[in-house]
């Protein structure tokens, strides 16, 4: 499956391997996170919802309870998916400011 697969779950996900990609952590962490970086705030039903979904792709794995926190982390596999995506909106960032510079 790639993101292009997810439908309208692909926003979520790629918030979700961005915030991993800094290390592990858990839910709120994430929230906090991704909050942060990108002014988006998602709610527990959406990140538990595509954390599930991540991790049924092999693209997160949970780790050993820390209190009564689930931290998570990035897969090689999921690193490898947030490589390729960043990288097809790599280009469109460019080819859409291309346009936009030659507009008139």
């Amino acid at each position: 499956m790639s993101f292009d697969d997810m439908g309208r779950f692909s926003d979520p996900a790629l918030l979700i391997l961005t915030s991993l990609a800094n290390g592990p952590t858990h839910g709120y962490g994430m929230m906090e996170d991704i909050a942060a970086f990108a002014g988006v705030k998602l709610g527990p039903g959406t990140l538990y919802g595509a954390l599930a979904r991540l991790e049924k792709l092999a693209w997160i794995e949970p780790l050993p309870m820390d209190d009564r926190k689930r931290p998570y982390r990035l897969t090689p596999s999921g690193k490898e998916a947030l490589q390729q995506r960043l990288a097809s909106l790599h280009a469109i960032t460019e080819l859409g400011q291309a346009r936009l510079g030659s507009a008139t």
